[in-house]
């Protein structure tokens, strides 16, 4: 029986070897991060991905690299799919991130600190997806990027208001899906390992 169901996929990458004196875009997977990775690209819910899409940034490539070989496809870089800009305090302790992190949802009109706003973010990554989505051959697609704009694409997609309360499960390497064919959310974030089997 034909499969009738076209599938958008957003992954974030997963965990970081977080450095203060590394720019936060240019961090490297840890190795639990490259060893979740590997698991859920040998995962028979990606056989019938066509294209993978990453942000420019390195987590994000270097997540989808992984993909990208075990599914013998390229990575095409999309360059303003990156993380919401932070550039304006760089690196935060994590005390300090997630207050400024609950601000940027909660006031995506406003821009907090110097980080983007919340609302310019979510255009720039709804924009992106919009595009990929139209562009991209048949068959699934896999986009990797951020629990942050990942977020906003998602609260888009799924016709909510921008609300931290839809941000991924900590430690990233989830995964949202879309309908393409139904224009509908198919399932918010999940951890990778929970769609393993599926």
């Amino acid at each position: 029986m034909e499969r009738m169901t076209r599938v958008f996929r957003y992954l974030s990458h997963p965990q970081v070897c977080i450095d203060p004196d590394i720019p936060v875009p240019d961090w490297r997977l840890s190795e639990k991060g490259i060893q979740r990775t590997r698991a859920f690209a040998r995962s028979e819910l990606l056989q019938d991905t066509r294209s993978i899409y990453s942000s420019a940034e390195r987590k994000a490539l270097d997540t989808a690299t992984i993909v990208a070989v075990e599914c013998r496809l390229d990575v095409a870089v999309r360059e303003r799919t990156h993380e919401n800009d932070r550039s304006a305090t760089g690196f935060l302790e994590p005390e300090a991130f997630e207050t400024v992190a609950n601000q940027f949802f909660a006031a995506p009109n406003e821009s907090v600190r110097g980080w983007e706003r919340a609302a310019d973010a979510q255009t720039r990554i709804v924009t992106e997806a919009t595009r990929v989505m139209k562009q991209a051959p048949g068959g699934d697609i896999l986009m990797v990027g951020h629990g942050g704009v990942g977020t906003l694409l998602y609260c888009h997609l799924a016709g909510l208001e921008i609300d931290r309360k839809h941000d991924q499960p900590g430690g990233g390497g989830n995964v949202f899906a879309y309908d393409l064919e139904q224009d509908s959310v198919l399932h918010a974030w999940r951890p990778m390992e929970a769609l393993l089997d599926s």
